[in-house]
């Protein structure tokens, strides 16, 4: 099996309901968010997938999160944006992207701090 991963980064504010402390008042991070692929094997050419295909995907799924308040998105009506939901959806949105025979995301980190981080894994 085959691991790639990119890094890539997007800017966006965000306010936390039912949580007691700083974070339910309206605040932003720099997130930092790290992808991983895996692949069972490669191809003729030596490459389980180009990373120019698992950048332009991610840039495209965090364009839509970029400079926005996550709190107005469709996904964050119900939910809270947390970076665990954020990294959930970033996995989902690149899973329905990049996935195909023998190709998976299998992971998303989502770091709203150099200290703190959420990620979700393929289940």
């Amino acid at each position: 099996m085959y691991e790639l991963k990119i890094l890539s980064e997007f800017a966006a504010a965000h306010q936390l309901r039912e949580f007691s402390g700083s974070c339910e008042r309206l605040h932003g991070h720099n997130w930092k968010v790290e992808v991983h692929v895996t692949g069972e094997d490669t191809g003729d050419n030596g490459l389980v997938l180009d990373f120019r295909e698992i950048k332009e995907a991610t840039k495209k799924t965090l364009e839509e999160m970029d400079h926005r308040f996550l709190n107005d998105l469709p996904a964050f009506q119900e939910k809270n944006p947390s970076s665990e939901n954020i990294a959930r959806l970033i996995f989902d949105t690149l899973s329905a992207r990049i996935n195909r025979p023998g190709v998976r995301v299998s992971k998303v980190t989502a770091w709203e701090s150099d200290t703190a981080a959420a990620s979700y894994l393929e289940p």
